[in-house]
């Protein structure tokens, strides 16, 4: 017999609350398609596919594809996108769990950015839920609350007739009288055709009129305004011309022409300061930024949440709410034109829209989370998907742009032939400044006698003049940085093996940076010598310096490690502005007007050309044209006295590059490099990193070392396919525990045939995934077509 169990006795009226056991109600599964497959919020690479759940007959109607739901998995609850319904699962319907709650009322994520997702996530090597962590911003429930639901009511009890398709659904059913819900409907459907008519005509007037300016100075500026206004997939580069804000006019014109013809538009900018400077261009063409509006313009538009606009910005430093709120505008096609920075790229825009980035070069453009996508590739990956037109404009031309227009390129996700659209030689030089190489032999020219002076005299006058008329920028390098020169003639110590870098490697032989190769018996290929030493460059004190030579005059540092930061805009008046690369003062006349002439520097000047000539990395001659034409650009054209200034010596080809403001010598002297060095983008390139045994495993694995990629063949050369590895510094993130583990860590370069991309992310995916699904020790990850491969 068992014994009863012990009660605890406690005082009158503080005993233990007897709760009563609820019974679970019985859920009955949906009648059509009870299978929802989710996508969840799961980073491991080994689980990155769909999970199998049960719909309750309850949640029919609101568990629709696309739908962020919450439910179970390994004990806890996780959200996650529902990508399919179906009526059949592999698991047994036993072992299937059901939808725990629907968190939206209409859909997140639409059917086609659904495909999106998984395009991007096979074409870099990731999964779905490591591209909807970066493509869908975090939830904001009473952002969801106020719009208008998929039942034809809004958060607040009215009514709407906005569909998700962008159009204008229709009601049915109930009455139509102006004080009915379905009456204002109706309204709101009227009220957001007019706005949509009005904006089309706003967009047609001002893209004639760019047109008209583009069709006299770029070359295809035709092929351009067809290939938008006819449809059909087209990939184009643009090289920008100079001028203050020009090349933000032009992409303006490209946006308004895409919008007339009834595109979306998507645009891609580096950094919050170039898409500021985009919304201004927009809103002097009568585009407004979609922002917190009064009653009767939201009710113009057919917005119910209180908001209004044409141009959404979309950017991860945004606030939530506002994020949040901005991708559903665009999501729901209540706003049909998206810009900002990297995150950008995931707007979920709908049919054969524009995909543009402005500046390729940037290296804001890499993801900084696994799987690292590129602005450039998914934006072409998107256009070529949905029939649309992909640009990428900029000053300096990227290697990638270059490889594509040559007609060179593989048809891969991410790349292919473009047309480039240049400008016309006549309309370059009217609109370039005087540009001057200021190097020894033109200062022994010119007679100066302070030649290796940072600022030389010649320099000196030029600017002095230039200040009587405006403010005067010059630009300097940006941080410090060390580097290796030979030390008869100061050239850059590279790699007699792939010609990557050679730093310093402590008390050991100096060892390259790309390969790992050590620079034993090295000599220098341009006057043979056989001695190095450390070189290094910086900014400091350059303000101090200038206050010497140009005294009782303004000087403004922009810097992001200068007291005052990154100066946004200064007065149109006589000073001189320091800045370094991207952090340029934009010029504002102080009585509001805006004209050309108030937005331009009367001089540019750029100091320390020498320091090029030790930049490291796979794109720095490309990343050095490309700051020195954006500070360049800044300047009055040679019709208004502008006069440009390169001080020191550098690359003659960069130098020949920026005096013919032709970024195309650059480029194609690069490809000509690279398809000797078998470097990307002739090859299709990726770096994998991690503890050493696990990597060369890895690599073994893949077949690049020893397999059937062992050899890479450029040219008729067969190339050896993996480069390094080398060691690399533990993460910056690492603490105590985790430094046994980082202690040998190294990275190696992998390189394939172009045309074997799409297999090479696919090798290396199912191989980190093999390494996470078995719990096996040590780092392993991996990075497609990277910005730099140190």
């Amino acid at each position: 017999m068992t014994a009863p169990h012990a009660e605890q006795l406690a005082l009158d009226g503080l005993a233990p609350r007897r709760r009563r056991r609820r019974t679970p109600a019985e859920k009955i599964p949906a009648e059509h398609d009870p299978i929802a497959q989710v996508v969840l919020d799961i980073q491991a690479t080994h689980l990155g596919r769909t999970f199998d759940y049960l719909i309750d007959e309850k949640l029919d109607g609101t568990a629709v594809p696309g739908a962020l739901v919450r439910v179970r998995f390994g004990g806890q609850r996780v959200s996650g996108i529902i990508w399919n319904r179906t009526s059949t699962s592999d698991t047994p319907r036993s072992s299937l769990r059901y939808l725990e709650r629907v968190l939206t009322t209409r859909p997140l994520v639409s059917a086609s950015m659904r495909d999106d997702i998984t395009r991007i996530a096979d074409a870099y090597g990731g999964t779905r839920a490591n591209i909807v962590r970066l493509a869908v911003p975090p939830r904001v429930e009473r952002v969801d609350a106020a719009l208008p639901g998929d039942d034809g009511t809004d958060g607040t009890g009215g009514a709407s007739g906005i569909d998700t398709a962008g159009g204008f659904a229709g009601n049915t059913g109930g009455g139509t009288g102006a004080d009915s819900p379905f009456g204002l409907a109706s309204a709101r459907r009227a009220a957001g055709r007019a706005a949509a008519t009005a904006l089309a005509a706003r967009c047609r007037r001002a893209a004639d009129e760019g047109f008209a300016a583009m069709r006299t100075s770029y070359d295809q500026a035709v092929r351009l305004h067809a290939t938008l206004e006819d449809g059909g997939f087209g990939a184009f580069v643009v090289d920008a011309l100079p001028g203050a804000q020009r090349w933000a006019d032009d992409m303006a014109w490209i946006v308004m022409d895409a919008m007339a013809a009834g595109r979306a538009a998507v645009v891609v900018l580096p950094t919050m300061r170039e898409t500021q400077d985009l919304a201004d261009a927009l809103e002097r063409r009568g585009l407004h930024r979609f922002a917190a509006a009064d009653g009767e313009r939201a009710a113009a538009g057919g917005f119910t949440d209180g908001y209004a606009g044409d141009v959404a910005v979309l950017g991860a430093s945004m606030p939530p709410e506002e994020r949040y709120r901005a991708y559903r505008a665009v999501a729901d096609g209540r706003v049909r034109c998206a810009i900002g920075p990297r995150a950008a790229m995931y707007a979920p825009v709908d049919g054969p829209a524009l995909f543009a980035i402005v500046d390729d070069l940037a290296y804001q453009n890499m993801d900084g989370f696994m799987p690292y996508p590129n602005a450039r590739g998914v934006l072409r990956l998107r256009a070529k998907a949905h029939g649309g037109v992909f640009v990428a404009m900029g000053h300096a031309r990227s290697a990638v742009s270059q490889w594509e227009t040559d007609g060179r390129a593989a048809d891969t996700p991410v790349g292919g032939p473009a047309t480039t659209v240049h400008a016309l030689p006549a309309v370059v030089k009217e609109h370039t400044p005087w540009v001057r190489w200021l190097n020894r032999d033109e200062l022994a020219r010119l007679a100066d006698p302070s030649i290796g002076a940072r600022v030389p005299h010649t320099a000196v006058r030029i600017l002095h003049k230039a200040l009587d008329g405006g403010p005067v920028l010059l630009s300097i390098p940006g941080d410090d940085a060390e580097s290796l020169a030979c030390v008869r003639c100061h050239r850059q110590v590279r790699c007699a093996r792939c010609t990557g870098p050679v730093a310093r490697g402590g008390e050991s032989a100096p060892r390259c940076r790309w390969c790992g190769a050590a620079a034993v018996n090295w000599t220098c290929p341009g006057c043979g010598g056989d001695r190095m030493r450390v070189i290094r460059v910086g900014a400091a004190g350059t303000a101090q310096e200038l206050s010497r030579l140009f005294r009782g005059v303004p000087i403004v540092v922009s810097s992001p490690r200068s007291p005052r930061g990154i100066v946004e805009t200064i007065a149109w008046r006589p000073q001189i502005v320091v800045a370094t690369p991207g952090a340029e003062p934009r010029v504002r006349a102080a009585d509001g007007r805006d004209t050309p002439q108030t937005r331009e520097y009367r001089a540019v000047a750029v100091l320390d050309a020498w320091t090029s000539l030790y930049a490291q990395g796979v794109d720095a001659r490309l990343d050095t044209l490309a700051a020195w034409m954006r500070a360049v650009a800044c300047c009055a054209p040679r019709s208004r006295g502008g006069q440009a200034l390169l001080i020191g010596e550098t690359d003659p080809t960069i130098a020949r590059s920026l005096t013919l403001w032709d970024p195309r010598l650059l480029a194609a002297r690069e490809i000509e490099e690279r398809r000797e060095a078998g470097m990307t983008p002739v090859t299709a390139t990726a770096c994998v990193w991690g503890r050493r045994d696990v990597v060369i495993g890895a690599l073994t694995r893949l077949g690049v070392l020893g397999g059937d990629w062992a050899v890479v063949n450029v040219g008729g050369h067969d190339l050896p396919a993996v480069l390094g590895p080398v060691p690399i510094a533990p993460p910056a993130t690492v603490d105590a525990r985790e430094l046994a583990e980082t202690a040998d860590r190294v990275k190696a370069v992998v390189r394939v045939a172009a045309s074997r991309r799409a297999e090479l992310a696919t090798r290396l995916r199912a191989i980190v995934g093999e390494h996470v699904a078995g719990r096996r020790a040590g780092e392993l990850r991996f990075r497609l077509d990277p910005k730099d491969l140190i």
